[in-house]
């Protein structure tokens, strides 16, 4: 790739924690570096910090930012750009878009950080060809990336497909802990639930064969035959901290979709349906490079 190919800076906004890059393209990332998630202004802070030490040596084009939510995503909105009431203490409220882009004076996309992981997927990744692909990303909480006929999904608000409340097989009734929605798939699959649930174990002591796994793929599974039967994507990918730490719920959840929907609605593909993003880990901050290079126009 040319010197003279522009450079793109992106953030991703996790729940846990956060991660900048600067890259021309995904195979050719400059810098990197990760920050804690932490109180917002200190938080905010240490990324800003690092993206202006980066351009005093390198001008970057666009910035992309890809959020955990709910966000105001709506540019028309007073508080484009913000976080909306969510889980993350603290964050409710918190300034992030207009904030960068005063700072730095460069185009900013603001998205969903399912929405910027769904989008490189189908750039560079697991969707590539696909008009219709929908990314779940299962970790500190349940996000879902839904993208239809190549955009976002959008209303008053964008999807929170994580906080749908599903059907919970007999055996396996739990209350889950979402403070909002209690037995929401956040509430019964992302790593505080699975915390809870195996509690006072801890993760790398609970087996593949436990219980509790497979009640996990259920609930993940039920999330799946929600989106099918709203937007029949043309795959789903699964990605995040739990399914990195438990690659094995990635091959109960197919099966169980498929029983779940009964026949009604087959699947373009009976096995590989639902897959791994192909981008691993780097789904996420990709997903803001991504949007950052569609910011520049």
């Amino acid at each position: 790739m040319s010197e003279a190919a522009p450079i793109y800076a992106g953030v991703e906004l996790g729940g846990t924690k956060c991660i900048v890059v600067l890259a021309r393209e995904p195979h050719e990332i400059i810098a990197r570096e990760t920050v804690p998630t932490a109180a917002p202004e200190e938080t905010l802070t240490a990324l800003e910090q690092i993206l202006a030490g980066w351009r005093e040596t390198r001008e970057f084009r666009a910035l992309g930012i890809a959020s955990f939510g709910p966000v105001d995503l709506h540019r028309e909105s007073p508080t484009w750009g913000h976080v909306l009431n969510t889980t993350k203490q603290g964050w409710s409220g918190a300034d992030i878009a207009p904030r960068f882009a005063e700072r730095f004076g460069v185009p900013v996309k603001f998205e969903t950080d399912v929405n910027g992981a769904a989008l490189a997927e189908m750039r560079w990744g697991a969707g590539q060809g696909m008009r219709d692909f929908a990314y779940v990303t299962v970790g500190t909480g349940v996000g879902v990336g839904l993208v239809v006929d190549e955009l976002p999904t959008r209303g008053f608000l964008h999807s929170e497909l994580g906080h749908i409340c599903v059907a919970q097989r007999p055996e396996e009734r739990w209350d889950g802990v979402c403070p909002f929605h209690g037995a929401c798939v956040e509430g019964l699959a992302s790593g505080p639930a699975i915390e809870a649930r195996i509690a006072p174990r801890r993760f790398d002591q609970v087996g593949v064969d436990d219980p509790v796994w497979d009640a996990v793929a259920w609930a993940l599974a039920q999330l799946c035959h929600a989106v099918v039967c709203a937007a029949a994507p043309e795959a789903i990918a699964i990605g995040g901290g739990v399914m990195l730490r438990q690659p094995h719920l990635l091959d109960r959840i197919e099966p169980m979709l498929i029983e779940s929907l009964g026949g009604f609605m087959p699947l373009p593909r009976t096995h590989g349906y639902v897959v791994p993003p192909a981008l691993g880990r780097d789904a996420g901050p990709l997903g803001a490079v991504a949007l950052a290079m569609d910011a520049k126009a």
